[in-house]
């Protein structure tokens, strides 16, 4: 039997209405009607198996009938920030980072970035963060931001233990990417890369730089790369 379909709520009560694109999603596309059991979370790690009581125009009622803790959240607190992209390319990153566990992206401009970013552009990447939390059966959806400063992406990192700065002139990695434990924050620059300056500026505020290897990747391939090292060093992978 398939898993039942996931929908997100905000404020789960007993009765929920579903409604917007998640009502579409449900009545257009999956074709869900009275007695179908869906499952429903809200992004507080907690996920709610609920019955369609009853189908109006525009709109589901569910009756939730139980509640649980989500296991599917990871432990490690880690926070991606990747230079804005062309074309699709920051959607597969932000997708990518999902599906691995970030709880938070930041997509930032910097000096060389040639891609630039609108409010329908982020609504767009929030929705991909969405949908690829529903698919990969989170329980939460990571916050995704634009900072159109590199000073301004600078303070997203505070608080974070371990700060990893991926540097494609690096002759050498500053410092290993082991199990650390800890938070993490990453940052990855678009196709263009940083400068040194921008590369000063992130060891100011406690970034230590790390070398991709002898063959410069693609700037979404070093993001999921990157990502899926920590992960996995993190334990998040076993």
């Amino acid at each position: 039997m398939a898993a039942p379909k996931r929908f997100f709520v905000e404020n789960i009560g007993a009765e929920v209405l579903l409604t917007g694109e998640e009502y579409r999603h449900a009545h257009n596309v999956l074709r869900l009607g009275v007695g179908d059991e869906v499952t429903l979370f809200d992004g507080g790690g907690k996920e709610y198996a609920a019955i369609v009581e009853r189908a109006e125009k525009g709109s589901l009622l569910l009756h939730v009938v139980g509640e649980k803790p989500s296991n599917r959240e990871p432990e490690a607190d880690v926070c991606l920030l990747i230079g804005a992209l062309k074309g699709d390319k920051t959607e597969l990153v932000v997708q990518k980072a999902t599906e691995l566990g970030v709880n938070r992206i930041g997509v930032f401009s910097s000096r060389y970035c040639a891609a630039y970013m609108n409010e329908n552009k982020l609504e767009r990447l929030r929705r991909v963060a969405k949908e690829a939390a529903k698919q990969c059966l989170r329980s939460r959806v990571p916050a995704v931001d634009y900072f159109d400063t590199f000073e301004d992406t600078m303070s997203v990192s505070e608080g974070y233990v371990h700060k990893l700065f991926a540097c494609e002139f690096l002759a050498k990695s500053e410092g290993e990417i082991a199990d650390m434990g800890g938070s993490y924050c990453l940052m990855v620059g678009s196709e263009g890369g940083f400068t040194e300056e921008e590369f000063e500026t992130a060891k100011q505020h406690g970034f230590l730089g790390i070398s991709l290897g002898r063959r410069i990747l693609r700037a979404e391939t070093a993001a999921i790369a990157l990502l899926s090292v920590v992960m996995d060093r993190a334990g998040e992978l076993r």
